[in-house]
């Protein structure tokens, strides 16, 4: 199984923008997201630090996509 990779909030940002998501708006240091079909997804941006893992799956799993797509995405 291929490991999440380990990312900042605006490499992840750079990907859900390339998926087609908009920053909807933001509470605190917390970004939501939201595409056409109205899929969200939360985003905690503290720059320079590393998103945890769980984090990143969780989005993952809100956006229906694969972990391998989300990597060739990055």
């Amino acid at each position: 199984m291929t490991k999440v990779p380990r990312i900042t909030a605006k490499e992840l940002i750079s990907v859900l923008e390339k998926m087609g998501f908009k920053q909807i708006r933001q509470t605190g240091s917390h970004r939501i997201f939201r595409n056409e079909h109205g899929v969200r997804a939360t985003v905690p941006d503290h720059p320079g630090k590393i998103i945890h893992p769980k984090i990143i799956k969780t989005i993952l799993q809100d956006t229906d996509l694969q972990l391998e797509d989300f990597i060739k995405l990055i």
